[in-house]
């Protein structure tokens, strides 16, 4: 996937106005389809494979024995038995040792159809793609493809994330441009993950970040078994000592990761994603943070050397 096609602006702005559609076949796609394959998953990843039921997905973590996440995932659990985990790309063969399986990236594509009009579009290229309902999996038939189709994505908007055959992946991006989906690159896709306040592996999570200093406890399931629950419990028990927030600027100057936070004159904590938000026109970032500021209260990012004021918000941004 490029950068852009025609423009980080235009494609994200076709995102959350109308159809935006994004090759995301860098993504890693491990396959699990033996019988204990979801006790694996169970007792491995931070999540309670027990809340969903074959046919849907779930937003999970792998978790180093520190609680630091190796990898934030997407389990897609095929109605039949078969367990899909989709992990970031770089993370692949870590999660193909930590619950075994088959890598099968190499043999699929996968695109992410995303905005109000996804369904639509969808619905004009397969009408089955267009049932898929939010975090629900389906198998698809599409030209003789046999497609898995899940009702997931990283935008904020709503659409599918299609998994198909590389033979008839070419076939099916220009049927969906054809049908109105715009095609939009990584620029976009970052702008889009950034306004919606969900996180980046590498910036917002990585394997010195917890899910709990991440503001993502809700993706722990406590009462289950996985790697690193004891470390998390202690940091539970003893005080998360940073956390994620957000903050909106009043400038439409873009902040940067690596930028200072500052209150009072005082660092308080780094900027771990930023940039210029289109629907908003100005400043937004994320960042680590100690302290006890809440939402509303003043900060300024430094953007070199220059203090850009700005306050914490509540996320998403939009």
């Amino acid at each position: 996937m490029p950068l852009e096609f025609e423009g980080t602006i235009s494609e994200h702005l076709a995102c959350r106005n109308s159809c935006a559609m994004f090759d995301v076949s860098h993504l890693g796609t491990v396959r699990l389809s033996d019988r204990e394959a979801a006790d694996r998953v169970q007792n491995t990843l931070t999540n309670d494979l027990g809340k969903i039921k074959p046919g849907q997905a779930q937003y999970t973590h792998l978790l180093n024995v520190e609680g630091g996440v190796l990898d934030d995932i997407i389990v897609w659990w095929h109605r039949s038995g078969v367990i899909d985990v989709m992990p970031n790309a770089s993370n692949t063969e870590s999660v193909r040792n930590a619950l075994g399986g088959d890598d099968i990236t190499t043999t699929r594509a996968v695109i992410a159809l995303q905005g109000p009009a996804a369904r639509e579009i969808a619905v004009s290229v397969c009408p089955s793609f267009g049932t898929v309902d939010r975090f629900r999996v389906e198998e698809v038939l599409w030209n003789g493809a046999e497609c898995t189709v899940a009702g997931t994505g990283y935008t904020g908007e709503a659409g599918v994330e299609i998994s198909i055959p590389t033979s008839h992946a070419s076939d099916l991006w220009h049927a969906l441009a054809e049908a109105g989906a715009t095609p939009a690159g990584l620029g976009a896709r970052d702008t889009l993950r950034l306004e919606a306040g969900l996180p980046l592996h590498g910036q917002e999570l990585g394997p010195e970040i917890t899910p709990l200093q991440a503001g993502l406890g809700w993706v722990v399931a406590f009462d289950t078994e996985f790697i690193g629950k004891d470390a998390l419990l202690a940091e539970k028990a003893a005080g998360v000592p940073r956390r994620l927030v957000g903050i909106g600027t009043d400038s439409r100057r873009p902040p940067r990761t690596g930028n200072p936070i500052m209150s009072d004159g005082q660092q308080i904590g780094l900027v771990t994603s930023g940039n210029f938000s289109p629907m908003l026109q100005h400043g937004i970032a994320m960042g680590f943070i100690s302290g006890d500021l809440t939402s509303g209260d003043s900060v300024s990012i430094d953007i070199r050397g220059s203090e850009v004021p700005g306050h914490l918000v509540k996320m998403p941004f939009v």
